[in-house]
């Protein structure tokens, strides 16, 4: 039966304005909303394809609605906490795929709350933050976010970021690689060093992946943003400075003496075959 156009189907549209209103701005419309009632095609997911599932921590009750109802037109399933003890309550009792996390939460704080997950857990993190020029955004890559995204939030903006970091985990079909004790296994998606497993979170692996495939090659900090990070504009370079700093905590004897990730002064980063 086809269903009865009327104000129900608007109403529901301008709830979702009502409550993204201050995600998107005046100008941008909720993703995948239509007066019509049909969603953006380009949000539908396939039969066969798994519906990534995310755990949202937004204190902010219009962005977490609003957020939370965008992200589920998008494709997405959305499980939703008002606080970092809720949200990390969740996180153990049902893993999501990905966390989009609020820096200025009550109680605990997206810092620590990602810093806890990060003792256990290598899942894709991506940060809210009120500010993009200071100590918020350091402080929160260097506690193991994988990215982050300047309120006001754009739906579509998150969207495409969420889908950036998850594809960083997809395997590829290749052989493996060593690299003196660090073995890259392309088609398994793991690195051992000293055959153990190390932890690393998809951004890590995928970093890695694409120095590996340059062994002795410098690459521009912008290079690594585009192929690791998906930006395809003049982003944030300390994205991959603090990504880089965590995967030399793992992959180096010595960190702060590394001999298989070297910085190439001026321009950005390299991986180093052994001698």
């Amino acid at each position: 039966m086809t269903p009865e156009p009327g104000p129900p189907v608007a109403a529901f549209f301008v709830r979702a304005r009502l409550a993204a209103g201050t995600l998107a701005g005046a100008d941008c419309p909720v993703v995948g909303v239509r007066p019509d009632g049909g969603g953006d095609s380009g949000a539908r997911v396939g039969q066969n394809e798994a519906v990534p599932f995310l755990l949202l921590i937004e204190d902010d009750d219009a962005i977490r609605t609003g957020l939370e109802l965008a992200l589920t037109r998008q494709g997405h399933r959305v499980a939703a906490a008002a606080s970092g003890e809720d949200g990390l309550k969740l996180f153990k009792e049902q893993r999501p795929d990905l966390i989009v996390l609020d820096v200025m939460l009550p109680g605990i704080d997206g810092f620590e709350v990602c810093r806890r997950i990060r003792r256990t857990d290598q899942l894709p993190i991506i940060l809210l933050t009120a500010r993009s020029d200071d100590i918020d955004v350091v402080v929160g890559l260097e506690s193991g976010a994988d990215d982050y995204v300047v309120k006001p939030v754009q739906p579509r903006v998150l969207d495409a970021r969420i889908r950036a970091v998850l594809r960083r985990g997809e395997r590829e079909n290749s052989d493996s690689s060593a690299y003196g004790s660090v073995v890259i296994d392309r088609s398994a998606m793991t690195v051992t060093k000293d055959g153990e497993d190390l932890q690393l979170t998809p951004t890590e692996l995928r970093l890695l992946l694409e120095l590996s495939r340059r062994p002795g090659q410098a690459l521009s900090r912008q290079q690594l943003l585009r192929l690791v990070w998906e930006h395809d504009y003049l982003g944030d370079s300390r994205l991959v400075d603090a990504c880089v700093q965590r995967l030399r905590a793992k992959v180096e004897d010595v960190p702060s003496a590394p001999t298989l990730i070297r910085t190439v002064r001026g321009v950005g980063y390299r991986l180093d075959p052994p001698a």
